[in-house]
């Protein structure tokens, strides 16, 4: 990942900067309520916004049933995640911001995206429950390194963060960077199992002080994903983690994000919360990829004024 920053090296556990945070969980909903309707994007403009969304796309597939095949048409879709004649019209050339798989389909799509600039993520850590001993899981993210990843995707233990055992969620995630190597980390904090959003502000504080690259909320596997609530305040934390350290983290909602509308709520909130520079992949990617189809969609009616069939789109 090509970043103008330095990593973010971490910092000593420190309780300090998140045990007296108390989120406010009505106000929390209010604002990310009022975030969708306070900013109007159109017309050009909201094409442009879409076309930055597949640029921050993390296309992805964690099925049980994955394939070498289906990874390898993964693959195919991020190299060209639009309709030629659709990139054409617009006169862009895109590609996604990554592919993520697990760790047995690293090296097919590292072969299948040689050459073309696209960094492999894979998921590791026991994903998606991450209860399996912490060696095991070290061990799996050094396999995943080794085999071509470029990202890696961990999974904290819920029951530290419920418990407030924060020393030990800290040094889990500290380890697990350590074994990372040179591939950047993203720390999925599977928010829709902390129960409170003043668990997620704190988990969110120690996976930053650990040394995350990134914070994530979800695997996509919860019975609650990413929702705008939970996304304002892990980018309030990003925002106040940068304040006290001076350092600069990214932020990847993951789950339930399906549609081009979903694209743009979120587009809104970096550009609302952290600013401009949060609109880079090197700072903000979707977990998603079945939105992709609906902003292809979007796409063609922006360019024809007619809305296709689903069908007509390759599926992600």
């Amino acid at each position: 990942m090509q970043t103008d920053f330095p990593r973010n090296s971490g910092v000593p556990l420190d309780p300090s900067w998140f045990d007296r945070v108390s989120v406010n969980t009505p106000a929390a909903d209010r604002r990310a309520a009022t975030l969708t309707t306070r900013r109007s994007v159109k017309k050009d403009h909201q094409a442009a916004w879409l076309c930055k969304a597949i640029t921050l796309t993390d296309l992805t597939t964690l099925a049980g049933d994955d394939t070498p095949a289906r990874v390898q048409r993964l693959c195919a879709k991020a190299r060209q995640p639009i309709r030629a004649d659709i990139a054409e019209a617009l006169g862009v050339d895109l590609t996604v911001g990554a592919v993520c798989v697990y760790p047995t389909m690293v090296p097919h799509a590292v072969r299948a995206l040689s050459g073309s600039g696209i960094p492999v993520a894979s998921v590791a850590t026991g994903f998606p429950a991450g209860l399996m001993p912490l060696p095991l899981r070290l061990a799996e993210i050094r396999w995943a390194v080794d085999q071509g990843a470029d990202e890696i995707d961990i999974v904290i233990t819920r029951e530290h963060a419920l418990l407030g055992n924060w020393s030990a969620l800290y040094d889990e995630i500290a380890a697990m960077r350590e074994a990372c190597g040179a591939a950047h980390m993203k720390a999925i904090l599977a928010t829709g199992e902390l129960k409170t959003l003043t668990n997620v502000y704190a988990a969110s504080m120690v996976a930053m002080q650990a040394g995350a690259d990134f914070i994530k909320t979800s695997t996509g596997k919860e019975d609650v994903n990413a929702t705008l609530p939970v996304s304002l305040v892990m980018c309030r934390a990003i925002r106040d983690y940068r304040a006290a350290s001076g350092q600069i983290v990214g932020f990847k909602p993951a789950g339930g994000i399906r549609s081009a509308k979903d694209a743009m709520n979120w587009l809104v909130l970096m550009k609302e919360e952290l600013g401009l520079r949060w609109m880079q992949p090197d700072l903000f990617r979707f977990g998603a990829s079945s939105m992709l189809a609906d902003i292809e969609r979007q796409l063609e009616h922006h360019v024809t004024g007619r809305y296709s069939a689903a069908n007509r789109h390759p599926l992600a």
